[in-house]
């Protein structure tokens, strides 16, 4: 008998899966980075970019109640596939290609301005995007959450 009935096997499911998994994923960042860095940034909670990946944690970890649900041969298993492989690739790709970007602009505008950027808006977010091992760390996440909600909290 399920502890929770009206949530196991729906879009409840798929829907506190996902949210649940992406807010730990950003707690485990917090801790990471007090653990390395030996302080503490709240920041971390409201940006992008870090270990693990939020964002590839929560879409796979969708992707994965749902193919758990329907199967993994179902059509909707499939398009939760797709969105979640851009979802990373954007992570990886595009993002950290930003976030380099940025790293760049910021040291020409440091130059240029003499140390006094923030007479021209402040400097640009670096840390934008993801490195794949990150993304493959949340995504590995995300996998593990959804098969530990589906068959050890919610049953």
């Amino acid at each position: 008998m399920a502890i929770h009935p009206h949530i196991f096997n729906t879009g409840y499911e798929v829907l506190l899966t996902g949210i649940s998994c992406a807010i730990i994923a950003q707690i485990m960042k917090f801790l990471l980075h007090l653990i390395f860095q030996r302080k503490i940034d709240f920041k971390i909670f409201t940006t992008t970019g870090g270990m693990p990946s939020s964002h590839a944690a929560g879409v796979v970890s969708i992707t994965t109640a749902v193919g758990i649900i329907t199967g993994f041969n179902s059509i909707i298993f499939a398009v939760s596939a797709g969105y979640a492989l851009v979802v990373m690739q954007d992570a990886a790709g595009l993002r950290r290609a930003s976030g380099r970007m940025a790293t760049c602009l910021n040291k020409i505008m440091d130059d240029f301005y003499k140390h006094d950027v923030q007479s021209v808006g402040g400097k640009l977010k670096e840390l934008l995007g993801h490195t794949p091992v990150e993304v493959l760390a949340g995504a590995a996440f995300g996998v593990i959450y959804a098969y530990y909600i589906h068959f050890l909290v919610l049953q």
